[in-house]
Formats: C-alpha cells, structure tokens, sequence
C-alpha cells in the first residue's frame, strides 16, 4: 500500500480509503468485519463512514457496526485513520429542528457524542462537515470545531461538497482565528464528472487542502458491468445513463483491455494522478471486491495511456478561466 499526507497535516493515510456506506443495507456485520480486518491486512488504514449511513430507517447502523468491530480490540482503533461526517438528519425521536440537516455549533456538538458513542470511542482523527451549511457563518462553525479540538474529541477538520469559493471562505477564516482549518475536501471525481478540474481541486491544491474522491466509479458505470445485460436495470436512471455514455463505456472497455487491468481499477488508477488527490474512496460490499481493488495503486499511467482516457472522456482542458476564457 502507499501513503501519503492528508493536506498540510502531519496525518499519513492510505492512498486508497475504505468506504463504508454499504455497511449494514447492503453488506453484513460479519462481512464487514471480515472487509476491515482484510484493508487493515492490506495496508489501508483510512476508513471513511458518515453519521447518516445504515439505511433507510436506521441512521447510525454503519456507525454502530464499525463500532462493535472496534470492540474486539486487537489493536484495530489504534490503526485505523477515522473520518466520519455531520449535516444530515437522524433518526432520534428526541431531535428538534435545532438538530435537523445543518451544521450550528448546538448541532455538532450533539451530533458528534452521538457518533463518539456509536463507534466506541473516544475521539475521530477527521470530523467533515457532509455538505456546506450556508446559514452558519464561519466564525460559529470553527468556534465549534476549536472546541472539539481542544477537547481531544476530534483531530482535524474536513469538508465535502464544497465550491472552490466555500473553501477559500472556509481558509481565510481560519486563518484570522490561528486555527488550521480545513485538511480536506470530500467532493465527487470521476472520469465521468472532471467539473471539479475547473475550481475544486485548483483551489485545493493551491490550500494545501487534500482532496478525497467519492463515487470514483460513478455509481457503478465505471466498475465494467454496466454494459452487462440487465445491469443497468436496478433503476429507469441508471440505465439511461448506461445509453447515453454507451459509446464512451465501450471504448473505455476496450482501452483496459489493451492494457490488461478491470476498469475500475483503472478508473481508481486515473484519479491517482491528480497532484490535488489524496486518494478515492473504495466502496466494496463483499471481500472480494476490496481484495480486486487493491491492484488500483500498482497501476501507473502513462503519458499515452492518460492521453487515451482524455480522449474518451474529455474534461474541461484547463482550470478556470483559461477553459472557458482567452
């Protein structure tokens, strides 16, 4: 496995993060033990979940099971990197609209004993904040984090889905409370979704900020089976985008197996180059699939190879404004 730093910080992470979402709807107890006691195997040491995952109706679940396999001690809280997240609603009848989607100081606070508790323990190395709260101001919202901080109950801050503007915001702030703000910036990147290329990632390199893809696959389109009959079948969506990038996922298809490696690790693979990305995030739901992923990292690109995947799947060319301006 490879390491790298996450952002500015001191924090060293794997270069490929495990994903924890299908937890518990989609994913067993005993196989997502049986998943994190084989990343931890593999060298990954970055496991990302949310206070929101677990289901429909079961808020929390994700939470709760990371939790439990903590629980068995072996050294597993000691090795693992944990970055959960706050803004959504939770399914706590004791909630008001003070701790409804949004992210006041009264709201963290509340939100994050109730993460501490599910996952049994004491603190979380990276508190990110899932979407951005444009009711809050930045003086309310890194008073709160400095008191976590100072604390001991979380490490670092981070964000997601975040606007190249909201993280210089975000910086700038920080900035006059001597905080450290943000390390880093959970946003969607994909061969299929380069918009990120015109502010998020140029912004966030320039702010030493680490960049985290999620849905590196785009949901599942750049994972090789769309193509398969009856896989794009799961929604009336997903099939009619399998039919509109039809002709790029087939040349995509056909690329990787000039090169001899699964598209989705390719698609990992690509990511990988950004000089802004920290790594993306994996999302396996069997063993299986985390121990196929794990080939993403050996896997280097060349200037040809990257070429080639421009070429099924223009971007924006440049960062903005160059690629829209002369």
């Amino acid at each position: 496995m490879q390491y790298t730093y996450l952002g500015r910080s001191g924090l060293k992470v794997s270069r490929l993060c495990l994903g924890t979402m299908n937890f518990g709807p989609e994913t067993s107890e005993a196989e997502a033990f049986q998943i994190m006691d084989a990343a931890l195997d593999a060298g990954i040491n970055f496991f990302d979940t949310a206070n929101v995952y677990g289901g429909k109706d079961h808020r929390g679940r994700t939470e709760e099971i990371i939790g439990r396999w903590f629980a068995q001690g072996g050294g597993r809280r000691e090795k693992v990197v944990l970055a959960t997240k706050v803004y959504g609603t939770m399914d706590d009848p004791h909630d008001g609209p003070n701790t409804a989607g949004g992210l006041s100081a009264y709201k963290i606070r509340r939100h994050l004993e109730g993460s501490l508790r599910r996952l049994q323990t004491d603190h979380i190395e990276l508190y990110q904040m899932h979407h951005v709260d444009r009711n809050v101001s930045w003086d309310e919202l890194w008073e709160a984090f400095q008191v976590q901080v100072y604390q001991g109950k979380i490490g670092y801050v981070g964000a997601s889905n975040f606007a190249g503007w909201h993280l210089v915001k975000a910086q700038a702030a920080a900035k006059q409370r001597n905080f450290l703000g943000l390390i880093s910036e959970q946003h969607k990147y994909s061969l299929l979704c380069r918009l990120p290329e015109l502010e998020v990632l140029p912004a966030a390199q320039d702010l030493g900020i680490g960049v985290i893809a999620w849905s590196p696959l785009d949901g599942g389109l750049l994972g090789g089976n769309a193509l398969k009959p009856g896989a794009g079948a799961r929604s009336s969506r997903n099939a009619e985008r399998v039919e509109r990038h039809r002709a790029q996922l087939e040349a995509f298809a056909a690329f990787c197996r000039d090169l001899g490696e699964s598209e989705a690790n390719v698609a990992l693979a690509w990511t990988l180059k950004h000089p802004a990305m920290t790594g993306p995030i994996i999302g396996p739901r069997t063993l299986q699939q985390l121990q196929e992923t794990l080939r993403a990292v050996e896997i280097d690109l060349d200037a040809a190879a990257m070429a080639r995947l421009h070429e099924i799947f223009p971007g924006p060319g440049r960062p903005a404004p160059e690629a829209y301006a002369w």
